[in-house]
């Protein structure tokens, strides 16, 4: 268990080897504006990473409407969100190259470095089976919920939203998704650029998220209401919008993860 006291205005918490610094409800509006700023300090790369993204989700999208998955559309793609944390890597990477003064170079944004790949991959490991396990929820529902599950998206969107069948698919699908994406947030928030900075294993990271998620659940949760908010913007401008929001809530979080974990190993 941390051992949480006080000091003046802020709070500490020491997770095994990690200095946490609990965030206060100002910290999530300071992260976005610090990722704005890596953002454009960085704007080849940083819009390129987002628009490569947005490029797969395109064709992605475009390889189920043509085998006639047009429903699962909006299924992958609000999975999208439980993968982001892990394909952001290269981005929490410029942002830390900025933060020292440090050149960047595209191999060094593609090729991250990091102190702790074996426990990186199973961070992503994980990430993908919690996607893999809301893509098999969401198919169960739609076959629950729809006898006949293979329907243009256009029928799926007006049965979704003008049936008491459709109603009920949403209400429960967005209990499910909402409840795997709050999961998600919990335990991969921090652990990820932690995972970069440190050599230590995957539960300490996680560990941390949590604690931090504990002790400070406002100010988390605020930050955790900005990047959904953001994220569907995305999703509502037919994903070209993902391509500034993407680096964006990239860059935030190293800023989110400089602010709380104290005296990083950079």
């Amino acid at each position: 268990m941390a051992e949480v006291h006080a000091n003046e205005s802020e709070e500490t918490a020491k997770v095994a080897s990690l200095v946490v610094r609990m965030p206060t409800m100002d910290d999530p509006w300071r992260w976005l504006a610090k990722g704005w700023r890596d953002l454009w300090s960085a704007p080849v790369l940083s819009l390129g990473y987002g628009a490569v993204f947005v490029l797969a989700g395109l064709l992605g999208t475009a390889g189920l409407w043509l085998v006639g998955w047009e429903p699962m559309v909006p299924i992958a793609a609000a999975g999208f969100a439980l993968l982001g944390p892990i394909l952001a890597v290269g981005l929490y990477e410029i942002s830390r190259r900025l933060e020292l003064g440090l050149p960047i170079r595209l191999r060094d944004v593609v090729f991250v470095r990091t102190a702790a790949p074996v426990q990186l991959g199973f961070m992503a490991f994980l990430l993908i089976f919690i996607y893999l396990v809301w893509l098999r929820a969401a198919t169960l529902l739609i076959a629950f919920f729809i006898y006949d599950n293979v329907m243009p998206l256009g029928d799926f969107l007006t049965f979704v939203l003008t049936t008491p069948e459709g109603l009920a698919l949403l209400v429960v699908g967005t209990i499910i998704g909402g409840l795997l994406a709050l999961i998600t947030f919990v335990i991969s928030a921090l652990a990820i650029p932690i995972l970069m900075q440190k050599d230590i294993d995957a539960m300490t990271a996680m560990s941390a998220s949590v604690e931090v998620m504990m002790d400070a659940p406002g100010p988390m949760l605020l930050w955790g209401w900005l990047i959904g908010v953001l994220t569907v913007f995305g999703f509502a401008t037919m994903f070209i919008g993902l391509i500034v929001i993407f680096p964006l809530i990239g860059h935030a979080t190293w800023h989110a993860y400089r602010s709380i974990i104290e005296d990083p190993q950079t």
